[in-house]
């Protein structure tokens, strides 16, 4: 493959094992991580915002820092995961596979959801529903929302339904059971105060723990009035992770332009996105965009090569045959490897 343009995107990193979240209700989360394997999510799309799909892992070069990275396994959308062999060929991952990250984990995790499914394909995902008094008008419209999504989803994918106010509720645990899922979104009652960092960082302990792509959802009317942890710092913690955060807003986006700015700024900087949808419609348009968006992806992981920067890491993708820069890629700007902190 011709040496292709270098395009500077956002690039995620997933720390695939040994982090390790400490959360007590009276103190300040530590975290500690240590960098096995990265995995990084992207979509690639042209001038007009069309999904470009069926590119191979021979179109894509990542680099962290500037240094060329060897890429590990290949996935798009939701087909099965590929080991990139040493000749640039394709095999289906197996699990046990020395490849295969954390495949212990994963047997366990994955292939316990569904003993006919692939342990290796599909995406976990979280949804973050916000409960509090700021939903009450639209509660009812908010969960047909939800279970409409739900329903919609890839056989692959894994879902986990979340509700908070005060406190986090699993209404829900990661399954492939639709119909498990929605029953635990039907049992949300709603809450008072709005604590949404506190759940979106427990949220996100919990996505951190299974192998594989995931992502988070937040479905929230946007104002914060009990948390204890800065949004940045959950921002961080998720882009370290390599987990894209998605928000869909009940509110309009000119009405609170704090929240407003906060939802932006951690759905960009971990390749998620943002939408703004009071209405039960727009909610509706917004999930099938979220739900696009998973099926026309990229992930690809690696294990980093030698780098002394114990600080913020680049990530770049270059990609090939785009002499015109016509297409982009919108992943993650990097992460931040840590190791014996707090």
């Amino acid at each position: 493959m011709k040496t292709g343009m270098r395009v500077a995107v956002a690039g995620g990193a997933a720390v695939a094992l040994g982090a390790l979240f400490l959360w007590a209700q009276e103190k300040v989360p530590v975290f500690r991580s240590k960098v096995d394997l990265v995995v990084l999510t992207f979509t690639v799309t042209d001038g007009h915002g069309h999904y470009i799909n069926n590119l191979k892992p021979a179109d894509f070069k990542v680099f962290e820092d500037g240094i060329p990275e060897k890429i590990t396994t290949f996935e798009e959308g939701n087909k099965p995961v590929m080991q990139v062999l040493d000749d640039g060929g394709l095999k289906p991952m197996a699990p046990g596979s020395a490849e295969a990250p954390d495949s212990a984990a994963v047997d366990a995790a994955k292939a316990s959801l569904d003993p006919h499914g692939d342990a290796f394909s599909g995406t976990n995902v979280f949804v973050l529903f916000d409960t509090s008094n700021f939903m009450y008008r639209g509660f009812v419209y908010a969960e047909d929302a939800i279970a409409d999504f739900v329903r919609g989803l890839d056989r692959a994918d894994s879902i986990a339904v979340y509700t908070f106010s005060r406190n986090l509720s699993r209404a829900s645990t990661l399954t492939r059971d639709r119909g498990s899922a929605i029953t635990g979104l039907r049992t949300a009652v709603a809450g008072d105060d709005t604590a949404l960092y506190n759940a979106l960082l427990l949220t996100l302990r919990d996505a951190a723990k299974v192998p594989g792509r995931k992502v988070v959802i937040v479905f929230s009317n946007g104002p914060d009035n009990g948390s204890m942890i800065a949004p940045d710092d959950v921002r961080a913690v998720a882009e370290d992770e390599g987990i894209p955060i998605y928000v869909i807003s009940t509110n309009e986006v000119n009405k609170d332009s704090i929240s407003s700015g906060v939802f932006k700024r951690i759905t960009s900087r971990t390749g998620g996105k943002a939408y703004w949808a009071k209405t039960w419609q727009k909610q509706v348009e917004a999930f099938e965009s979220i739900r696009e968006d998973l099926g026309n992806s990229y992930t690809v992981t690696y294990y980093p090569a030698a780098n002394p920067n114990e600080g913020f890491r680049k990530i770049q993708v270059e990609l090939a045959n785009d002499p015109g820069k016509r297409l982009r890629v919108r992943a993650r700007p990097g992460y931040r490897p840590r190791s014996n902190e707090g």
